[in-house]
C-alpha cells in the first residue's frame, strides 16, 4: 500500500501549481503558452472519496497549503505544505506532514529543491538539491539525504515546465501527452513516466455545479479551463503482462493561467478529493 499523500510528490504539488511562463528549451508551441501567469495561495480541504482493494481506509482528511510567486525574469518560486491524516480502522491513524520549497528559471535550465516528510512525528532524512540543463543532459547534485552527483536524460523535464507543455497541449487540442519528469522525490533519485489525458476546454462563462472561490474570482472568470488526469509510472519498474499500473494519478481542472481546482488524487488503494477552500491573488512584480 501506498504510504499516504507521499509519492510521487510533484503529482500534489503539480495539481495546485501555477505554470511558468517565459520561453522553455522546448518548442514554439511551449514558448507560446506563455502568459500572464497568476501568483496565488491557495487552500484545499481533503477528505476521502472511496477506498478499494483489500487495503479499506475508513477515514481521511488533511489540508494542503500552496503559495507560489515570480515572474519570468526571477524565476518562479514555490512553498507547500500538506497535513493529513489516514484512519485505516481498528485505531490504526497514520499522520503525514509533507514540505517542500522549489525555485525553477523561467527556461527550465535550473531547478532548486527542498523536502521534508515526516510519517507520525518520526524522523526522516530530508531531500535538498539542485538540478542543471547542461548541454544535451541534466546535472542533479544532492546534499542531503547523501552528498551524490549523477546526470540524467536531456528530454526529461522539471515540473513547473511539466505544467507549461501540458498548457500548450491543451491549448493546441491535443489529448494526450507523455513526459518524463524529474522533481527531486523519493530519494531525490526517482524519475517518473507521465502520461497527461487532456478533456476538451471549459469556457469561462460555463458555470459548474460545484463552484469554489476559484469560479467566484474576478481574476479567473474569464479564463478556460482544460479537465486534466495525470498518471505517474515508476520509470524502473517492470511492466507486468506489457502494462504497467500507475503509482499514482490524479485529475484536475486547468486554467489557462495555471492555477487548477476540482482536485481528485487517486493512491490506487484509496481516493482523496482537494476542495479548494480558500484563494488569494497576490501581488505580482513585473519583470524589470
Amino acid at each position: 500500500m501506498v504510504l499516504p499523500f507521499r509519492l510521487p510528490l510533484r503529482a500534489v504539488v503539480l495539481s495546485i501549481a501555477v505554470a511558468a511562463g517565459g520561453e522553455f528549451a522546448g518548442s514554439p508551441a511551449v514558448a507560446a503558452a506563455g502568459g500572464p501567469f497568476l501568483s496565488h495561495q491557495a487552500l484545499y480541504e481533503l477528505s476521502l472519496v472511496k477506498s478499494r482493494g483489500g487495503n479499506a481506509i475508513s477515514n481521511a482528511r488533511g489540508r494542503i497549503l500552496y503559495n507560489f510567486s515570480g515572474n519570468t525574469c526571477e524565476g518562479y518560486t514555490s512553498e507547500f505544505r500538506q497535513v493529513s491524516e489516514l484512519d485505516s480502522g481498528e485505531g490504526k491513524v497514520t499522520l503525514s506532514d509533507l514540505r517542500s520549497s522549489s525555485w525553477e528559471d523561467a527556461a527550465g535550465k535550473t531547478y532548486r529543491f527542498k523536502i521534508d516528510a515526516r510519517m507520525n512525528d518520526s524522523d526522516s532524512a530530508p531531500v535538498d538539491g539542485i538540478a542543471e540543463r547542461v548541454g544535451d543532459h541534466i546535472t542533479v547534485k544532492l546534499k542531503e539525504p547523501v552528498n551524490k552527483t549523477f546526470d540524467l536524460d536531456g528530454q526529461i523535464v522539471f515540473p513547473t515546465e511539466q505544467i507549461q507543455h501540458i498548457i500548450a497541449a491543451a491549448r493546441e487540442g491535443k489529448s494526450v501527452l507523455e513526459l518524463t519528469v524529474y522533481d527531486g522525490s523519493d530519494n531525490g533519485e526517482k524519475v517518473y513516466n507521465t502520461l497527461s489525458v487532456i478533456g476538451q476546454p471549459i469556457p469561462g462563462d460555463r458555470a459548474t455545479a460545484s463552484p469554489d472561490p476559484s469560479t467566484a474570482s474576478e481574476a479567473m472568470k474569464s479564463m478556460t479551463r482544460w479537465p486534466v488526469t495525470v498518471s505517474y509510472y515508476d520509470r524502473d519498474a517492470t511492466a507486468k503482462d506489457g502494462e504497467q499500473t500507475p503509482v499514482y494519478a490524479m485529475s484536475f481542472e486547468l486554467y489557462e493561467n495555471g492555477v487548477s481546482r476540482a482536485l481528485v488524487l487517486d493512491y490506487n488503494d484509496f481516493v482523496i478529493s482537494g476542495a479548494m477552500g480558500k484563494f488569494d491573488v497576490k501581488d505580482s512584480k513585473p519583470c524589470k
